[in-house]
């Protein structure tokens, strides 16, 4: 009887084992695609159509005053097929990017 018992366990995690690693690899490739990023001296805004989960927009400029170091500003998280957005100041900017989240 412990026997059957054994083989049953052993089967049944031969059975789940893979469907657990199927099921993590396709979450990890339902990340936002196709994203695009608009922005001009004072916003920035990012839009992804492709996928699922989030993605938010982020634009790092430097303020004109060097003690004051570098401002970020970030949008809201936004789901796919909406637009995440944020205002800025009118500094230099030194980096616009987006940031997805499954």
């Amino acid at each position: 009887m412990k026997a059957r018992r054994l083989a049953t366990v052993v089967s049944l995690g031969a059975v789940l084992t893979p469907a657990g690693v199927v099921g993590l690899a396709s979450s990890a490739a339902a990340a936002p695609t196709d994203c695009t990023i608009t922005y001009g001296s004072n916003w920035a805004q990012s839009l992804c159509t492709g996928g699922t989960g989030q993605h938010r927009i982020t634009m790092i400029q430097r303020h004109f005053l060097p003690e004051v170091g570098l401002i970020p500003c970030v949008g809201p998280w936004a789901n796919v097929g909406q637009v995440s957005y944020t205002q800025c100041a009118n500094h230099t900017i030194v980096s616009v990017f987006v940031s997805t989240q499954g």
